[in-house]
Parts: C-alpha cells; sequence; structure tokens
C-alpha cells in the first residue's frame, strides 16, 4: 500500500521582489529579513507546520542560493522529516523541455511528480511573501465541509484597494459565482490572499489543460481559477479576519516591521500558542549601555546599543554608538550606525556602515518616503540620504 498525505504545500517563493528594489538584488523576496529575527518566507513555513502539515515543496528560481541555505534541512521548522519535510524546488531540465517557471500555475505544473509522490487528496498552495499566521486545517476543513473543488482565502480590503487584487464575488453560502483578476471597477471587497487548496485530481487536471492550452498565461488567477469556474467546479471562498500584509513593496514592508511594535501591537510575533520559527544565527546577549535610550523597539541578540533607539527594529549584531539616533526604522544584521549619525524613516540592509554624522532618511509625515540601503552600503561621514531615496553602492555625498 503506497504511503500518502492528507495534504502537501506548494509554496512559491521564486519571486524577484522588483518593488522592494535594492533589498532584493541578490536574494528572493521570501528570503528578506523581518522583524529582527526572521525572513518573510518563516511565515507560511511556521503557519504549515502549526497547522499539520508536514510536507512543503519550495518552488524557488530568483537568485535562489541563500534561501536554499536558509531553509536547509527544514530542522527549525519541525520540517526535516523521513517522509514528507520540506523540498526545494528549482526548475530543472526535462527529457521533453525545459523552462524556467512561466507563471504560477505552470511552477506548480512542473512540480506534479513531487505532490504525485505523496498521493495527496489536497494540494495547499501558498505564497511566499506575505506575513500573517494562519490556521490552515481550519480552511482544510471547510473545503472538505463543502464538498469544493477549490477554497479560496479571502479577506476584506478597502474599495479603493480592490482594483490590486483578484476579486471573488460570491453567493450567501460563500460559493464563487465570479473571479474577476484585478478590476478595474470592482463589484465586492472580498479579496483573494492567493492561498488555494484543490482537490489534488481537480487540480492535476486543470494544470494538464492549461499547459496544453498555447495562449495561457499560466497563472492561477488569470486562467487556472476562471477555467475551473467556467466548467462549474465547486468553488467556495474562506473568510480570514486576522493580520494579513503582502509585503511587495518598501511601504508595506516598512509598516509591517511597524506593527509589531508597541505594548499591543497589530501583529504579535511573540504568541506562545502560535510560534514563528526560525533560523537564528549565534549571537550574545545584546548589551544596552549606560548611555543608551532605548524606547518602544525590537532589539535582537547581539546588538550593542550606546545611542538612541526609537520605534525601531534592530536585527543581531547592529551596532549604534554613543551620540548616535535610529528612529522609525528597521536596521538588518551587522549594521554600524557611527557617532553623531541619525537614521530616520528607513530600511537598512545588512552589513552597511553609517559613518560618523551621517544623515539617512527623512522626519515622519503622513505621506513619508522611506530611504532604503542595499546591502553592504557605507554611507560616509557627514553625508545626506534624503527621504524616499534607494542605494545600493557606496555614497560619500555630494
Amino acid at each position: 500500500m503506497q504511503r500518502k498525505k492528507e495534504c502537501v504545500a506548494m509554496l512559491l517563493a521564486g519571486g524577484q521582489g522588483s518593488r522592494l528594489y535594492a533589498l532584493t538584488n541578490n536574494i528572493a523576496k521570501p528570503a528578506v529579513a523581518f522583524g529582527a529575527k526572521y525572513r518573510i518566507i518563516d511565515f507560511p513555513l511556521s503557519n504549515c507546520i502549526n497547522s499539520g502539515i508536514d510536507t512543503v515543496g519550495v518552488l524557488t528560481q530568483y537568485m535562489p542560493l541563500e534561501l536554499n541555505e536558509y531553509i536547509g534541512n527544514g530542522q527549525p521548522w519541525d520540517l526535516d522529516r523521513s517522509f514528507g519535510g520540506v523540498h526545494i524546488l528549482s526548475p530543472y531540465q526535462a527529457k521533453s523541455r525545459s523552462s524556467w517557471f512561466e507563471g504560477t500555475a505552470n511552477a506548480i505544473y512542473q512540480n506534479m511528480n513531487f505532490m504525485k509522490k505523496y498521493n495527496p487528496d489536497y494540494v495547499l498552495i501558498l505564497s511566499g511573501d506575505h506575513i500573517y499566521k494562519m490556521d490552515y486545517s481550519d480552511m482544510l476543513r471547510r473545503h472538505i465541509e463543502t464538498k469544493a473543488d477549490c477554497t479560496i482565502a479571502a479577506i476584506e480590503v478597502p474599495l479603493k484597494e480592490a482594483s490590486r487584487f483578484g476579486i471573488l464575488n460570491t453567493n450567501p453560502d460563500g460559493s464563487i459565482y465570479q473571479f474577476e483578476e484585478k478590476p478595474k471597477q470592482p463589484k465586492s471587497t472580498l479579496a483573494s490572499m492567493g492561498i488555494y487548496i484543490f482537490t489534488a485530481e481537480k487540480l492535476f487536471k486543470y494544470l494538464e489543460e492549461d499547459d496544453a492550452d498555447p495562449n495561457s498565461s499560466k497563472d492561477f488567477g488569470k486562467n487556472v481559477l476562471p477555467a475551473m469556474l467556467n466548467a462549474g467546479e465547486r468553488m467556495f471562498s474562506y473568510k480570514f479576519s486576522g493580520y494579513w500584509k503582502d509585503v511587495g513593496t518598501i511601504a508595506s514592508l516598512w509598516e509591517s516591521n511597524m506593527d509589531l511594535l508597541g505594548e499591543e501591537p497589530a501583529f504579535d510575533v511573540g504568541d506562545a500558542d502560535w510560534k514563528i520559527h526560525s533560523r537564528n544565527p549565534l549571537a550574545p546577549p545584546e548589551y544596552i549601555g549606560d548611555s543608551a535610550c532605548v524606547t518602544n523597539s525590537m532589539i535582537a541578540l547581539g546588538c550593542e546599543i550606546e545611542g538612541t533607539v526609537k520605534n525601531s527594529v534592530l536585527a543581531s549584531n547592529v551596532v549604534v554608538e554613543e551620540g548616535a539616533t535610529v528612529i522609525d526604522s528597521v536596521i538588518m544584521a551587522g549594521t554600524v550606525v557611527k557617532k553623531g549619525a541619525v537614521v530616520s524613516c528607513a530600511i537598512i540592509d545588512e552589513d552597511c556602515v553609517i559613518e560618523e554624522n551621517a544623515r539617512v532618511g527623512g522626519e515622519k509625515t503622513d505621506d513619508i518616503s522611506i530611504a532604503v540601503l542595499g546591502k553592504k552600503v557605507t554611507i560616509g561621514a557627514g553625508a545626506t540620504v534624503e527621504a524616499g531615496k534607494i542605494l545600493d553602492k557606496d555614497y560619500k555625498g555630494e
């Protein structure tokens, strides 16, 4: 008798993340650091294991090296299994043809053999660039109860933002009668989260048909889901009401980090009942000097703080020297902010150096633009990097 899994997860993690600019020059978007000690991909991986799903295929493509190394054998997420566990799935050369993943549906189609190896009843499709906590087992239970062929997780969004999403138009029982991909005039505000559960045999059928269609763009939202709906398959929405953020832009990544702060944060990463697992670097305890002033901030292990840090998120081994100030900012691992320097409303990537009396970013306002430094950038002494400026090379000032 063939061993099997009830549900296999397929995590799309190959995106370039071009709207994150310098932060994704050399790494895939799901590998971008988040919240002092996490990476974006920690959230869907943690959701999987917390939901009882222990077989995950991670589909990589753009700049996969750092993501592959980070995931490793899956041990930090309890996904190092002899049957199942986490597997990195990259594009490969097949006998008949070889190509990069052409779209979300094609990426899953090219890994049909991986899914079939586990003979699943259901397949969960996930995106690797969202910050949220979600029990997929509740969604799977609803999928089974409604005898659905496809269930789409959905969240209410403001009407002015609805045209950015795939919009679900549903009946009172949650069944979907229309799916509109980024409509100019949306009929509802129920947006697809890019999280799908399919009955496996239906998924395989429609992926094969989609692959055979030369006019298809090989995308779930544009092709596979409308094809299923047009064929009269049972499709239902699953309403999600918790915190969910697509961190595909500089502004949303900064906002989501800021949402971690405060006594009652909008998003709590310290919830003991829903642990967010991560591969943490080895580092000594953080050091907060006598002259330091730290308020409303997250400070990771290995940090050395002698200056002022307010309303900010600092990853491991960040140094803020005496007389330096960090406000409303996200500082990634290994960065040094030297004496007299000011960092305000900025995202600073790993291993940067802000020399003495330099300034990065502007004052916090309602329409603030976030300054961004890419990895290993040095800002010269006394130089100013204005609000909204994005740099991926050293800068000594004008």
